[in-house]
């Protein structure tokens, strides 16, 4: 009968101390949704401001403005990150700009690996929109993608001073 017990399942298993009960796959609780206003995440909606649409970005002079005035928005309300931060990405961006043609494309991925590590280590999220659009411009392999993510990232760092 002892050794019943102390062969019990992780099932049966009291709750350890500060521990709020069973949790589902996701890390939550089972049955308390409560907390979970709207469930954008289960639905597989990005959070934060819709996606930058390089054919406008391209296109329109105004919409390039505008996305840099609101990540530089979103920058000084979310996260903490530098001044020399940003300025070191815009290098990068200026020398993969810079790069022969037939090595643009593979510039680019390595800057956007760059950029996902910079945001990751230092809780950059507001420049996840970045990640995304940049994404976006190397599938495209377009050299005026290229000129215009340039310029956006130009816009941001001159309005972030």
């Amino acid at each position: 009968m002892a050794q019943e017990q102390e062969q019990r399942t992780p099932q049966s298993r009291p709750p350890r101390e500060g521990s709020r009960g069973p949790r589902d796959d996701r890390g939550g609780d089972r049955g308390d949704r409560g907390d979970r206003r709207g469930g954008d995440r289960d639905r597989g909606r990005p959070e934060g401001p819709p996606e930058i649409d390089i054919d406008k970005l391209i296109a329109d002079s105004l919409y390039l403005d505008n996305q840099a005035h609101s990540i530089v928005s979103r920058m000084r309300d979310m996260d903490s990150g530098t001044k020399s931060q940003l300025r070191r990405l815009y290098s990068a961006v200026r020398r993969a700009v810079r790069a022969p043609e037939s090595e643009r494309q593979h510039e680019f991925v390595m800057l956007r690996a760059r950029l996902a590590y910079t945001i990751a280590r230092h809780g950059l999220r507001s420049l996840d929109q970045l990640e995304r659009l940049l994404l976006q411009v190397t599938r495209k392999n377009d050299n005026r993608g290229y000129d215009r993510f340039k310029d956006l990232f130009e816009a941001i760092v001159a309005y972030n001073e």
